[in-house]
């Protein structure tokens, strides 16, 4: 129980992180510069996905030992499949509520990391070999 512990602490940090990479590019340069929200956060995801994954990688599931080529398409599905419940929770909440556009996204992205966490450990960075 500790062990899940740590790793839940590491996996909020990382995503604490990865979250704080992605809300400043949307709000301090993508959408300053012209950029509608909604495009904006496709870009800001790329962005914080390289921490999000190196993160989680090497600090949250410390999965170093598992290949590239086997976690790096697997997290990328997950975060692509996070992404998309993000992206569209995120234009309900722009279209049909009076949210700031920053609160609402501070909200989505929140709300996206326990599914994550879950097919993080259990299936992107599970060193059992999985077809």
């Amino acid at each position: 129980m500790l062990n899940m512990k740590a790793e839940l602490a590491r996996f909020g940090g990382v995503g604490i992180a990865a979250m704080l990479v992605h809300m400043a590019t949307v709000s301090l340069w993508l959408v300053p510069i012209g950029l509608h929200p909604l495009m904006a956060n496709v870009f800001a995801f790329l962005i914080a996905f390289a921490v999000s994954y190196f993160g989680h990688r090497h600090l949250t599931f410390r999965a170093g030992h598992v290949a590239h080529r086997q976690a790096l398409p697997r997290f990328f599905a997950v975060a692509c499949l996070g992404f998309m419940a993000n992206e569209s929770l995120y234009f309900l909440l722009l279209h049909y509520t009076l949210l700031d556009y920053r609160i609402a996204l501070f909200i989505v992205l929140g709300t996206v990391a326990a599914m994550t966490f879950v097919l993080g450990k259990l299936w992107a960075f599970s060193s059992v070999a999985q077809p």
